[in-house]
């Protein structure tokens, strides 16, 4: 059995990260410009640490956006693939999807709960009017907890409340579970 999914992948610095953050903006961007009638969804893992990419991650992802491309065909929400990245920063996939923003941004959510191991992914909507990403708080919706605690997400990745080493823990445990038992 593994001992952790993060003992592999190429460590990634605070530098890197937020170079491909830049990318990420430039290509949001260039699409909402492109079509600007059209919501944007932009899906990620959000993961602790230097390592955000390996042949574990992508699994998850992959089973991830297996089961939100189920959910959007189940509600009938007409989308496409946009774009897709594989990147030692971490796969991504970009989706138009032609429906309100409001509509897609629930979708994103219940997605994002569907699932224990949905809960890694980052599904963030985004118009053309807007400059950031649409959020939870701005459709009366509650916010996202912490799969460690339960207390606000966002508290907790601020105040650092929990180790990267402990959430690497849970990813790892929660690897085993849901998607293989190596």
């Amino acid at each position: 059995m593994i001992k952790s999914i993060f003992n592999e992948g190429q460590p990634q610095s605070i530098t890197e990260v937020l170079q491909n953050k830049d990318e990420r903006v430039k290509l949001q961007q260039e699409i909402l410009q492109k079509f600007p009638e059209t919501t944007l969804l932009d899906v990620k893992l959000n993961i602790p640490g230097p390592i955000k990419n390996n042949r574990y991650l992508e699994k998850i992802f992959a089973a991830g956006i297996f089961d939100l491309e189920t959910v959007f065909q189940n509600s009938n929400l007409p989308f496409i693939l946009y774009e897709h990245w594989e990147k030692v920063t971490g796969p991504e996939n970009f989706y138009l999807v032609n429906c309100n923003y409001r509509v897609v941004k629930e979708k994103a959510v219940e997605f994002e709960e569907h699932q224990k191991i949905n809960r890694l992914f980052d599904a963030d909507v985004l118009i053309d009017k807007q400059k950031q990403a649409i959020s939870r708080n701005e459709l009366g919706m509650p916010v996202r907890r912490c799969f460690l605690c339960s207390r606000p997400a966002k508290e907790c990745a601020r105040s650092r409340r929990h180790s990267v080493t402990d959430l690497q823990d849970y990813i790892t445990n929660l690897y085993r579970q849901e998607i293989s038992s190596d």
